[in-house]
């Protein structure tokens, strides 16, 4: 065998979680190989190791996984220039990046003070409500290392999955609010999320309890593509 069909029978074993055991048995090779390269790809984040220290699938491989495919990009634009219409403020579409989230694409504002987001910029995966959404339903082991260095907290994203989107007050960035809410692919997993910005002056405190059905409405329009 190669490398690269060593590292995918690795990736094989673990798709419901494996010990260095299971890994060794599930995947025939030697031990000192098997723990090597598992090593390797959880260095990449192809692998991670949750609480009981058993490798798991990494969240890279949903990365490469959500590369915004032409027909998501097609449809979002006049989904994100009906939900500008309806809520009056910019929308935006992210997919993760890493510890990133990538804007790939935008309605904006035409005029009046607005939150403008150029389609192409990278913003934190630690901060806004956008962030919160693709984190939400990630697995907890893969969220965990984030977490100090986020302006939320678990607690927030637990809220975000209980009630299907999430808002923030300026924690990006000061004087801007925002609401997100989840994309998903046929499967029902997040593969980005949907959302609007602006000035707090105009979405106020609770920028959910006036936007939020509308962000929702959105997900859905570009879900199961």
């Amino acid at each position: 065998m190669g490398v690269l069909d060593k590292a995918v029978a690795i990736l094989e074993a673990t798709v419901e979680g494996a010990s260095l055991a299971e890994l060794v048995e599930r995947s025939g090779l030697p031990r000192a190989t098997a723990h090597r390269l598992a090593q390797a790809l959880e260095v990449h984040r192809l692998l991670i190791r949750d609480a009981q220290g058993r490798w798991r699938p990494g969240p890279r491989l949903a990365e490469f996984a959500n590369a915004a495919p032409d027909v998501l990009l097609t449809a979002a634009a006049p989904v994100l220039a009906a939900l500008r219409d309806q809520t009056g403020e910019s929308a935006q579409l992210y997919l993760r990046r890493a510890d990133e989230r990538l804007c790939v694409a935008a309605a904006e504002r035409a005029s009046g003070l607005r939150d403008t987001v150029p389609v192409g910029a990278a913003l934190p995966i630690s901060a806004g409500s956008g962030a919160q959404v693709l984190l939400a339903w990630e697995p907890p082991e893969a969220v965990v290392t984030l977490l100090p260095r986020c302006r939320f907290t678990a607690r927030t994203l637990a809220e975000v999955r209980r009630r299907g989107w999430a808002s923030s007050v300026a924690e990006r960035e000061p004087g801007v609010a925002s609401v997100s809410a989840p994309v998903r692919d046929r499967g029902g997993r997040v593969i980005a999320a949907v959302g609007i910005s602006g000035p707090i002056e105009r979405l106020g405190r609770r920028p959910g309890d006036r936007h939020a059905i509308a962000v929702v409405r959105a997900g859905h329009r570009l879900s199961g593509l």
